[in-house]
């Protein structure tokens, strides 16, 4: 077993020293597996406060999860936030899950209903599972209450939400019940971002909101996005991917999320959460023009 144990996450934003983060899934095979690594080892001299690994539906990746999350750990000396969801658990399994994040030294989880199974529309809670990110926030809180846990927000709205104003009380009832810092889905108008966090502070939700960030890699790619979790794409970024070559795409999206981060940084932020999509150049690409070395 691997005793080494992590820092709540809730320890560093107290510090008030922006955080940097990366997101990564879980691959799918070996050769899936090496690229990511690849990836982890050219990010390990830029020290992120803490890296996260997404959780597939219906806990199809589960233990592809909880190996990489473990290598991330030992082999880099990464603070590692693995991602849970409620799809296709009972209670009793969630639990059974956060114990074997616990043994591995795992002290922050990213707590999230999660999205349908492939194919079904609408989520339904397993027999004896949880309904809400709430409920798991709540059992995380409740039965390993050392746990950092992050939730997330949609700056524009969830696309299940009727309204912003219900999907903001979502979120409140998730901070309240044990949530100790929020990550955003993409965004790329910085004026949503500051939107999303005053109308939070005005609900009363006064932990962190750490922006997450997409280093878009081509046209095709942030259409998709933005379809699917119905975020703005602003005219100027969508201009300057389309009048950009091909293979000159992923700097333009890189250079839009670097401006983006610099004036979030500015303007009090605290820190950015970059989707790398287990690739390392934008990511790179982003980090150089920080100055962080």
């Amino acid at each position: 077993m691997n005793m080494s144990t992590g820092r709540s996450l809730k320890e560093r934003f107290a510090q008030e020293k922006p955080l940097f983060s990366v997101e990564f899934f879980p691959p799918k095979d070996e050769a899936g597996g090496k690229r990511m690594l690849q990836t982890a080892a050219q990010f390990e001299s830029h020290q992120p406060d803490f890296v996260s690994i997404t959780y597939g539906a219906g806990g199809g990746t589960r233990a592809t999860t909880l190996r990489y999350a473990k290598v991330l750990q030992k082999e880099y000396g990464f603070e590692v936030m693995p991602h849970l969801t409620c799809v296709g658990h009972t209670r009793d399994e969630l639990l059974e899950i956060l114990e074997e994040f616990a043994e591995a030294g795992f002290r922050n989880v990213m707590a999230l209903r999660g999205d349908p199974p492939k194919g079904e529309t609408t989520f339904k809670a397993v027999p004896g599972g949880l309904s809400y990110g709430s409920d798991l926030v709540s059992l995380i809180r409740e039965n390993f209450p050392d746990f950092g846990i992050g939730v997330g927000g949609y700056p524009e709205k969830h696309p299940e939400a009727d309204t912003a104003e219900i999907d903001l009380q979502n979120l409140k009832t998730k901070v309240d019940a044990g949530a100790d810092f929020i990550t955003t889905q993409l965004f790329f108008n910085n004026a949503v971002y500051h939107q999303f966090v005053d109308r939070c502070r005005n609900r009363g939700i006064h932990i962190p909101v750490l922006p997450g960030l997409l280093p878009v890699l081509s046209i095709g790619q942030v259409r998709r996005f933005c379809a699917m979790c119905e975020a703005g794409l602003p005219a100027e970024l969508e201009n300057n991917l389309e009048n950009a070559e091909e293979e000159s795409q992923p700097a333009v999206g890189a250079n839009w999320a670097l401006e983006q981060i610099k004036d979030l940084l500015d303007k009090g932020a605290p820190g950015y959460h970059l989707y790398a999509l287990n690739k390392s150049q934008s990511t790179l690409q982003i980090l150089e023009g920080l100055n962080r070395k």
